[in-house]
């Protein structure tokens, strides 16, 4: 099925969520028909994933892409399938037929979603100068859990240091409900609960994002972070408990 990567800051995408919302049903089957008929046509014989821009006011779309992997956001897809896309990956590579009970996906038509997902990238950039990415030793971590929240954590954990020669993503959150604005409310919560000291994180930035209102109605362009100003409004962290413990 499809994900909405249309939150993005110069072409990185920022929050990814699955399925799409407000899609027109009839858009989303022929986008899909398209992705399949292009991975045929090139004769791709495992995970890809094929990129597309949607004009709403036409209801029409354009392909972009292909990349024959999978991406970053796959947890999204994972989350409201419930199949592990890395391992059949994995398995397709060496050899299995996609109907294989190891991998079990039978036909195409056998594949239903459940509910919603949205992912969020943590990462060590400081929204407040332009998301200028941030190094040092990480002082204190602490992070979110609990029912449909899903983490998948690189460089996270009281101590790392983190280096200006690489990815400063930190951590992927992913939450799922069976309603868009619940898996939404339970991503709120996850961000709340997160405590990272020692370097600067976007976490303030993608709460604001996360709860504006347009994200909310599924209304959100790939230039609605370069046209809501109010998503910088940001909260200065007092950190009492850090610096009493200096």
């Amino acid at each position: 099925y499809e994900r909405d990567c249309s939150v993005q800051r110069r072409h990185q995408k920022i929050v990814e969520i699955a399925p799409a919302v407000n899609l027109n049903p009839r858009l989303r089957k022929e986008i899909l028909d398209s992705a399949l008929a292009i991975g045929n046509a090139v004769g791709l014989n495992n995970a890809g994933t094929v990129e597309f821009l949607v004009d709403t006011e036409r209801d029409e779309f354009y392909f972009i892409e292909v990349n024959p992997r999978i991406q970053v956001e796959h947890t999204v897809t994972e989350e409201i399938t419930g199949y592990d896309i890395v391992k059949c990956q994995i398995l397709v590579a060496s050899g299995l037929q996609l109907a294989h009970p190891d991998i079990g996906l039978g036909t195409q038509s056998d594949i239903r979603t459940n509910g919603y997902a949205i992912q969020c990238r943590v990462t060590t950039e400081n929204p407040a100068r332009q998301f200028l990415p941030d190094y040092g030793r990480v002082t204190n971590y602490r992070s979110t859990g609990g029912t449909g929240i899903r983490l998948d954590a690189g460089s996270a954990y009281t101590g790392a240091v983190i280096t200006p020669f690489y990815d400063s993503l930190l951590v992927k959150v992913t939450t799922r409900a069976l309603d868009f604005k619940d898996a939404t409310r339970r991503m709120l919560r996850g961000l709340q609960e997160f405590r990272v000291r020692g370097v600067q994180t976007n976490i303030p930035f993608l709460i604001n994002l996360v709860g504006h209102p347009s994200l909310l109605r599924g209304e959100c362009t790939t230039r609605f972070i370069d046209e809501t100003p109010s998503l910088f409004e940001l909260p200065v962290r007092q950190d009492r408990a850090s610096k009493l413990l200096r």
